[in-house]
């Protein structure tokens, strides 16, 4: 049997923007049927927060969306979570320069969020394998459109305005429009992999 589609959120500390993306993807997924169809998980690329819980605003922003806030521990990014990974997102482009280094093979389907958000939709729906309710039809659909993206990027790479602002520290109306900015990419994507 197929593993679920394993999508790897990365940011600095692992503490705001990596698991409010982890968990609105799960939600987004969940709200389409899609439970156990997807994995999604995060790390950081400082490491210094390992084992603590998601910071308050982010959790609280991840609740009022109706995702799950609770069972988090922020993990230091290592190459296995790399190598079993199907998509790697990265709130800035220093991040992927990060996962790109320590795995260069990862390149292809390495993205920061909002690049990955801006192509989804000149994604040609038309060339992906069918929607399934199966592993093995959503994890060929998921590699189908991490390849699209690949190809829609070109040598052109993240734009400036792709990063997610690192809102630590920050008030929640800075939370909240990093969960804006997360939602424009995990909602159409999750919609996009599931129907």
């Amino acid at each position: 049997m197929t593993a679920p589609f394993t999508v790897l959120h990365v940011c600095m500390g692992n503490i705001c923007r990596s698991p409010m993306a982890e968990r609105l993807l799960a939600r987004a997924v969940r709200d389409r049927g899609g439970d156990g169809l997807i994995r999604s998980v995060s790390a950081g690329t400082g490491g210094w927060h390992e084992g603590e819980e998601m910071n308050p605003p982010a959790a609280r922003q991840v609740r009022a969306r109706g995702g799950e806030a609770t069972g988090f521990e922020a993990r230091k990014l290592r190459g296995d979570f790399i190598d079993e990974a199907d998509l790697i997102l990265t709130a800035t482009a220093d991040q992927y320069d990060y996962v790109v280094a320590l795995r260069p093979d990862a390149a292809d389907r390495t993205f920061v969020m909002g690049e990955f958000g801006r192509l989804l939709g000149a994604v040609d729906t038309a060339t992906l394998p069918p929607a399934g309710d199966d592993a093995d039809s959503v994890h060929a659909r998921g590699a189908a459109i991490v390849e699209a993206i690949h190809h829609l990027r070109g040598s052109d790479g993240p734009m400036p305005g792709d990063d997610l602002d690192d809102p630590w520290g920050r008030g929640d109306q800075t939370f909240q429009r990093i969960g804006d900015e997360i939602e424009d990419t995990t909602v159409p994507f999750a919609k996009l992999l599931l129907s």
